[in-house]
């Protein structure tokens, strides 16, 4: 028994964003008179087209960012790549708590991505790569707290109690 899922920081608006702000800079190097020709381009190496097309290269390469997380009946293990090359591990022994919960992105967090907790409570860790306001919080034995969103919160929900009531976990609330 057991339940995963896999998502990643879709910011898809953020190609939208960097598209628009890059079109005059485009339009002015294509159009304007005393833009570079060709061979102007040619011995700058290309230096304003690599210009352009980096920040989407960017963009590519933070939406490769992939997290996984699973829950059992042994415990939980997630994994946020490349960040973490192989996985966290806990038992649910080192659990006190686990509960849905709803949270606020922006007021306790600053934002998505992975980010600790705002006024510098730094046992507290978030997973936000969604735009939900509901997700799974982890509070351990130690103090540490780790919050995961997700895209599937109703089937995480049934797999929590059903994970509770046959294998009598006590850290389920």
């Amino acid at each position: 028994m057991e339940f995963e899922e896999k998502q990643g920081l879709k910011i898809w608006w953020l190609y939208l964003i960097t598209g628009l702000t890059i079109f005059p800079t485009v339009a002015i190097l294509i159009f304007s008179e005393d833009g570079p020709n060709f061979t102007e381009l040619k011995a700058m190496y290309f230096a304003p087209v690599f210009a352009v097309f980096l920040p989407f290269l960017i963009i590519f390469i933070i939406q490769q960012n992939q997290l996984t997380l699973l829950i059992t009946q042994n415990g939980l293990s997630y994994k946020y790549f490349p960040f973490h090359r192989k996985g966290n591990i806990y038992s649910w022994e080192s659990i006190e708590k686990a509960y849905i919960r709803k949270f606020d992105a922006f007021s306790e967090y600053g934002g998505y991505g992975v980010k600790h907790r705002l006024w510098f409570k730094l046992k507290d860790k978030a997973y936000i790569l969604n735009d939900y306001s509901k997700g799974l919080q982890f509070e351990f034995k130690d103090g540490k707290k780790v919050l995961f969103s997700s895209n599937k919160i109703d089937e995480l929900e049934l797999f929590l109690i059903n994970l509770k009531t046959k294998y009598s976990i006590q850290a389920i609330s």
